[in-house]
């Protein structure tokens, strides 16, 4: 303990050794790891809070997706005729959502992790990165009941599980959490000092559903704007690539598909079935190594922005 007023004495290498650390003093980017405990009641808190007071609670992440699932379905697959040329139109499109969807929580929620919790990080020390990946577990949370609808929806079209489709479900979840965990990251240092930085993420992930292929098939991207600069550029939205790998795990062995790509192989993406996931992967760990970075040459100042 220091003196009233004096400077925060340093522990000595034996008091260290014991568990001892100067004030401040964290594990960086492990501190998800190292303070697991802490973690968990986070995670805890948010999922108490966003629910308190609600009747449908954890259902809710069912009612939202479905009928966001079923505006789409009947805007686009009905009215449109978009199912009339996909074939499994529904498990298609479901795959889809949930991608946006677990993008759109995961990269709102970790850009208020810090503005959100102003009470605990401007009155006591919790490792500032705690925050963000509470935020990023509770979607995961939200994202299990979804993608449980999923898998039925295609199992009643005749999908069976496979080495493929794991394989592929494995890379899209790992490079979406890992990308948009570097992005939520980043823009959760940058919201702390301009509060404008949330309202402009609700914008990305306001056209995150129109910039991948969730409502429409890839290739019709392809005859819009192949061999330009603008399709290389789509290819490499990670968004892209993850909700091809989703279509791969869930949509595109489906014996109907099987059957319709036999006659047609223009529905599906080029170079499918795992595409640019290897783009993914890097373009994933080089923004997360970005938003670690800001993040920790940023989050000293958390207490005096708030």
């Amino acid at each position: 303990m220091s003196g009233a007023g004096g400077p925060a004495r340093v522990p000595t290498r034996a008091e260290q050794a014991e568990g001892w650390r100067a004030p401040g003093q964290d594990a960086g980017w492990l501190n998800p790891v190292r303070e697991r405990f802490l973690l968990r009641l986070l995670v805890r808190k948010e999922l108490r809070v966003r629910y308190r007071g609600s009747a449908l609670g954890m259902l809710w992440s069912y009612v939202k997706p479905a009928v966001q699932f079923l505006v789409f379905y009947i805007a686009l697959g009905v009215f449109l005729q978009l199912q009339r040329d996909t074939p499994a139109y529904a498990v298609y499109l479901f795959s889809g959502i949930v991608v946006v969807n677990l993008f759109g929580e995961v990269f709102g929620n970790a850009t208020r992790s810090i503005t959100g919790n102003q009470a605990l990080v401007s009155k006591i020390y919790l490792p500032s990165e705690l925050f963000p990946w509470a935020s990023m577990i509770v979607a995961l949370v939200h994202f299990v009941p979804q993608l449980l609808v999923l898998v039925v929806g295609a199992l009643l079209f005749g999908w069976l599980p496979s080495t493929t489709a794991a394989l592929a479900f494995v890379l899209g979840i790992v490079i979406l959490v890992v990308f948009t965990m570097g992005l939520g990251m980043i823009t959760a240092a940058l919201n702390a000092a301009f509060r404008d930085v949330e309202n402009f993420v609700d914008l990305i992930v306001m056209v995150a559903t129109w910039l991948s292929p969730v409502l429409y098939r890839i290739s019709m991207v392809e005859e819009a704007i192949g061999g330009t600069l603008w399709w290389w550029l789509y290819q490499l939205n990670p968004l892209t690539i993850v909700v091809e790998l989703f279509h791969v795990a869930f949509w595109r062995f489906a014996p109907p598909v099987v059957d319709a790509v036999a006659a047609d192989p223009s529905l599906v993406a080029p170079g499918e079935p795992f595409g640019l996931w290897w783009a993914g992967l890097l373009i994933a760990g080089a923004t997360f190594a970005a938003g670690t970075v800001l993040f920790e040459r940023s989050k000293r100042r958390f207490a005096q922005e708030l």
